[in-house]
């Protein structure tokens, strides 16, 4: 399968830079990670007794106390 992706200038910039690099490993190695991820996340929720409601709350939770901190900042 072939994969074409659309990139910003300034990266295209940097991989013209860097063209020692094997970017089609690059690329074939991120998207294996976000797969691992989605694996993961996908049995993870499966396995879990945490509510959806559980988890909108805990994250609403979460934010407050990243604004809290920087604003200590």
């Amino acid at each position: 399968m072939e994969l074409r992706v659309n990139i910003p200038e300034e990266i295209r910039i940097i991989i013209e830079k860097n063209n020692n690099i094997d970017w089609s490993r690059v690329a074939r190695v991120a998207v294996l990670k976000k797969i691992q991820e989605l694996e993961f996340l996908k049995n993870f929720s499966l396995e879990s007794e945490f509510a959806e409601k559980d988890a909108l709350e805990f994250g609403k939770r979460v934010n407050k106390k990243v604004v809290e901190k920087y604003k200590e900042m």
